[in-house]
């Protein structure tokens, strides 16, 4: 099967370059894997060339290794079918993937919290705890915080790289995206009208007298609902699963990355970076549509 394998450089200082394509042609030769016809999507930034035969997980994590890594290079391998490569449904998870860091600990941090409730959120995040327990236990410890305690949390948020252009350009070659968060509806509504996305889910935090609860209103948003989202979507919008894309950095999100036609993780936790092939690891959300074949003239449109 041909599959189309995608470099993006990392490093602004260290273009990518014919040597690095030679040197990636070179590894796969030795499992008799034949390239050819390289494409600048953007020179110096992202190529794509095409593989003549399957390429294994096991052949792109000895690229990484080897190679790629030490070089800040970010490796995509996706089937070669142009007519559903662009995507026509991008779903994101918001927390480390849209924005930087997690709303929860930030929000703890106005609490005096934070150490304690991060801490959490990373075991849950890699998988070693219950999401909705987790996510119970750390809202409990907030219980008293002011409301204005969001406001505040909102206006310290840094929007990761890349991500209001991914939505930009998608949306403008008809694509719909979809922010979708075991976060807070306060934030995801926030930051889906700040990117562009056309809609945002997230879980409601219970609210009185101007204090939080420390509860959050049910239904909890979780791993199933991510899945359930991308599915309800892709109907309502009559796609194929392979016009479907999804990004997240969590255990939670797995469910959602491997039920899209193409799912990518982003800075992944361990849980994810085993459960898929595609990663951004050294480079910025842009890659979302470099792996779409999305070219720098198309983003600067």
């Amino acid at each position: 099967m041909i599959q189309t394998l995608i470099l993006v450089s990392g490093n602004p200082e260290q273009a990518l370059s014919e040597y690095d394509i030679a040197q990636t042609e070179d590894i796969l030769l030795r499992y008799d894997v034949v390239c050819n016809h390289p494409f600048w999507l953007h020179p110096e930034k992202a190529v794509e060339v095409n593989a003549l035969c399957t390429v294994n997980s096991d052949m792109m994590k000895t690229l990484r290794e080897e190679y790629l890594d030490a070089r800040q290079i970010d490796l995509f391998c996706i089937p070669q079918d142009r007519t559903t490569r662009r995507k026509k449904l991008l779903l994101a998870d918001m927390d480390a993937t849209i924005i930087e860091g997690e709303t929860l600990d930030d929000l703890a941090g106005e609490a005096g919290l934070k150490d304690k409730i991060s801490a959490i959120t990373e075991r849950a995040m890699r998988g070693e705890l219950d999401f909705q327990s987790a996510l119970t236990e750390r809202v409990a410890m907030l219980e008293n915080l002011p409301v204005t305690a969001l406001q505040t949390t909102l206006d310290k948020m840094k929007i990761n790289h890349g991500a209001h252009d991914v939505i930009r350009v998608m949306k403008k070659f008809g694509a719909e995206c979809y922010l979708v968060s075991g976060g807070f509806t306060f934030f995801t509504e926030n930051i889906a009208k700040i990117c562009g996305f056309n809609g945002h889910h997230g879980n409601t935090l219970e609210i009185a007298n101007e204090r939080l609860t420390g509860k959050v209103v049910p239904p909890i948003l979780d791993k199933d609902a991510k899945f359930n989202f991308l599915e309800f979507y892709r109907h309502k919008l009559g796609l194929t699963l392979e016009e479907t894309m999804a990004v997240g950095d969590g255990a939670n999100d797995i469910p959602m990355l491997r039920g899209a036609g193409l799912g990518v993780g982003f800075h992944p936790k361990p849980a994810v970076k085993e459960s898929m092939d595609n990663h951004i690891i050294h480079t910025d959300l842009t890659s979302l549509l470099y792996i779409q074949g999305y070219t720098e003239a198309d983003m600067t449109l």
